[in-house]
């Protein structure tokens, strides 16, 4: 099983528009640092936990989410909450 490809992360980018940077982890190298890395047994069903972090210009991070399950994500207040909380800083 391979990582998400950065080309696919692209056309999705161009095609949304999105206003922020993405970070495309084809080696897996970042998911393990963050420890969202979730080792099931098989390569093949290894995968990265739902995760999301907000992470200043400084590099300290001021929020973090790493969901249990696949399933698992903040509320949509949740990230607005944080991403507030953070720009006011």
């Amino acid at each position: 099983m391979v990582a998400q490809k950065s080309e696919a992360v692209r056309r999705y980018i161009e095609e949304t528009g999105l206003p922020f940077n993405i970070l495309v982890d084809e080696s897996r190298r970042v998911l393990k640092a963050y420890d969202v890395w979730h080792a099931v047994g098989l390569a093949a069903w290894n995968i990265a936990r739902p995760a999301l972090f907000v992470i200043e210009p400084t590099g300290a991070i001021r929020y973090s989410f790493i969901g249990d399950r696949q399933s698992e994500f903040p509320s949509h207040d949740e990230i607005l909450a944080a991403l507030n909380s953070s720009s006011r800083r």
